[in-house]
């Protein structure tokens, strides 16, 4: 299995100078995102998606001589089926602003991927996140819960040409590990809390 991390958006709802995966809890966000694939030993290689939209992110990752894969920046989907349509194996995708992430979280979740499956979501309650103390725009109604998207999913990408018309198989983990994301300046002030 492949890990992605999705390191290319702009952070705009973040409406800081400084770009999000750069900031720290400990380290830079996207080491500790970074660390949390390594240490889980999961996957044959790790390699970041980077864009115009985040500079400083992609320099750091040269001086640290990760693998990265540019995208045109247009938006997540695009880039994700642009990575997509060049590999051919199990492929883990991460959004790279979960600063709570670690290599337990990551091997339960690798432990729920089922080849038959084309493409599996990760999803956490509203209700989870909410006693989190965060919100996400992005609701999804699943075994009768209202859910938010977690930034992760499970792909085999040799069962898909284009990210239409795929049917995704969805699981809830209610996890701050993977539930916290940090979208907006008052999630990251939160982090002191957690």
């Amino acid at each position: 299995m492949i890990g992605i991390i999705m390191a290319g958006g702009k952070g705009s709802r973040m409406k800081l100078a400084e770009e999000k995966l750069l900031l720290k809890y400990k380290k830079p966000i996207i080491l500790r995102v970074n660390e949390a694939l390594s240490d889980s030993n999961c996957f044959s290689k790790i390699i970041f998606t980077t864009s115009p939209n985040s500079p400083k992110t992609k320099k750091l990752l040269q001086e640290n001589n990760y693998e990265i894969f540019d995208t045109s920046g247009m938006g997540y989907v695009e880039d994700l089926n642009l990575v997509l349509k060049s590999l051919n194996d199990s492929v883990f995708i991460t959004s790279a602003d979960l600063p709570l992430l670690d290599s337990e979280i990551i091997k339960k979740i690798v432990n729920l991927y089922g080849l038959s499956n084309t493409w599996t979501t990760i999803l956490v309650t509203k209700k989870f996140l909410k006693s989190l103390g965060i919100s996400s725009n992005y609701n999804i109604t699943f075994e009768n819960q209202i859910c938010n998207y977690t930034g992760i999913s499970m792909i085999n990408s040799k069962k898909i040409s284009n990210l239409k018309n795929i049917e995704e198989n969805y699981v809830i983990v209610d996890d701050k590990r993977i539930g916290f994301n940090v979208n907006t300046k008052q999630d990251y002030d939160l982090l002191d809390t957690t």
